[in-house]
């Protein structure tokens, strides 16, 4: 049988091939992602797939991809390599991330998902998981399958198996819909209206699928044409530029609430009926009460990142606050030792013990949309008690060498606490901040909290003219 996609000729280990190079860029702390095809091409996504099957060691493995244009030459190539190997595949066609994640837990199968998430059109990459949707980071299997592929790059790939694997197209989004539904099926429901910007992404399959079961909520998608060019903005919600129009249709259309997807719909932000925009922070703490009442006492997670007001308000209503790196594969596995019911990121990911541990923004969306009814009130009463600080937001900044920045600031700020968990995190008191290199992108991201406004804008002038000098 011969090789599909064949490497360089050049095999001496010495020598390192465009793709083997490329394939060092593109492998992060908790996912691979690149330019296609300059990074990340069919033969790259060929050895990935050979190195994938040989880590996982599983007769079998699920594979989506969403809306981008490259996903499905790189799937074709990702597939054949793991085929090849005797590995089986269960192909979910176009999926968001947390539909993957939902089909590796239900399957009991390591998974692949091909995306580049908020990342401009040009990017593409692949989130690895295990069977029952456990994390792959580089701690935990991402240096081995770099290495494995590297070996396939250089033209050392294992022999075929005897017996090639079986493809198997199959369509789980019902089964999806039916799962998210659960979370807020156990809630009086009363009549809402959501508009939902899925920003071209993925959430303009699974959104309306989820929504069309809930017959007590009236549903607007905008964007909702899957289109990986991204052709109306950007879709990265993190960012309020990308929410502007959002926030004018809720205003307009009268809406009792917004939802802001990312490229795969794992994550959401929400925005209330004023056209106000709310934190991961505030959403994250929304959640923790929820998951508190229905569960007393329980373990809590959140990242580093998230506002002083979230451990407060855990403690607040009987749960176990524990804080934590920012990354999903950190964040799953710490759920699984210490058995949280909940995790929530400033980012906007949020974690579910019963989603087998993996992020996902509609089942965020199911929380919110419950405790509104629950409650009765407005998202924009239900919030306030929840936000008590001034927030910078994340700023990013493009630096050419992080740890010397990050060093200065550590020199500068020598006389506050300072602990290194994830980047570099420094208490003044009355006001805080972490700075740390992005994971996916050439990005310092600075985020920064104070007790006033004032207080905050002053600081983020300061940190802003160290990290730019």
């Amino acid at each position: 049988m011969d090789r599909r996609y064949p490497t360089s000729q050049q095999t001496d280990s010495r020598v390192v091939s465009p793709a083997m190079a490329d394939l060092k860029a593109i492998v992060k702390a908790y996912d691979i992602r690149g330019i296609v095809p300059d990074q990340l091409d069919a033969e790259v996504a060929y050895a990935i797939g050979v190195a994938f099957a040989k880590f996982a060691n599983a007769p079998h493995i699920v594979i989506a991809h969403d809306m981008r244009p490259s996903g499905p030459e790189l799937v074709d190539a990702f597939q054949r390599g793991v085929l090849a190997h005797g590995v089986s595949v269960t192909n979910l066609g176009l999926a968001s991330s947390d539909l993957l994640y939902y089909a590796s837990g239900k399957l009991d199968s390591p998974g692949a998902m091909f995306t580049a998430s908020h990342n401009p059109a040009q990017y593409n990459g692949i989130k690895c998981c295990l069977s029952g949707a456990r994390s792959i980071g580089i701690d935990n299997g991402l240096r081995e399958i770099h290495a494995l592929a590297d070996e396939v790059l250089a033209g050392r790939e294992p022999a075929f198996a005897a017996t090639a694997g079986t493809l198997n197209h199959v369509n789980m989004l019902s089964e999806f819909a039916d799962h998210v539904v659960k979370f807020i099926a156990s809630d009086k429901l009363r009549k809402l209206r959501v508009v939902a910007d899925t920003a071209n992404g993925m959430g303009g399959l699974v959104v309306p699928a989820v929504f069309e079961r809930l017959v007590d909520f009236e549903l607007e998608v905008m964007y909702g044409e899957l289109d990986g060019t991204f052709p109306n903005h950007p879709a990265d919600p993190l960012q309020t530029a990308n929410q502007r129009d959002l926030m004018a249709r809720v205003i307009a259309g009268g809406f009792d609430v917004g939802l802001a997807f990312d490229g795969d719909a794992d994550r959401v932000f929400l925005v209330d009926e004023l056209g106000q925009g709310m934190s991961g922070s505030t959403t994250t703490a929304l959640l923790a009460t929820r998951f508190l009442r229905l569960n007393p006492g329980a373990t809590i997670l959140y990242n580093l990142i998230c506002s002083r007001a979230v451990p407060e308000i855990i403690a607040e209503h009987g749960g176990k606050g524990i804080r934590t790196k920012n990354g999903h594969s950190y964040m799953k596995q710490i759920m699984a030792d210490t058995g949280a019911v909940f995790a929530g990121e400033h980012s906007g990911h949020y974690y579910f013990a019963d989603n087998y541990r993996a992020d996902s923004g509609l089942i965020a969306s199911m929380g919110i949309l419950g405790e509104m009814c629950r409650t009765g009130k407005k998202l924009s009463e239900i919030r306030k008690p929840l936000e008590r600080y001034a927030s910078s937001g994340e700023i990013n900044t493009t630096v050419a060498d992080f740890g010397k920045v990050i060093a200065q600031i550590g020199r500068d700020y020598a006389d506050c606490t300072q602990d290194h968990l994830d980047g570099l995190t420094v208490d003044c008191g009355s006001w805080w901040f972490n700075v740390r290199p992005s994971n996916t992108e050439p990005l310092l991201r600075l985020n920064l909290e104070a007790s006033t406004r004032d207080e905050c804008d002053t600081h983020v002038a300061e940190l802003l003219s160290v990290i730019t000098a």
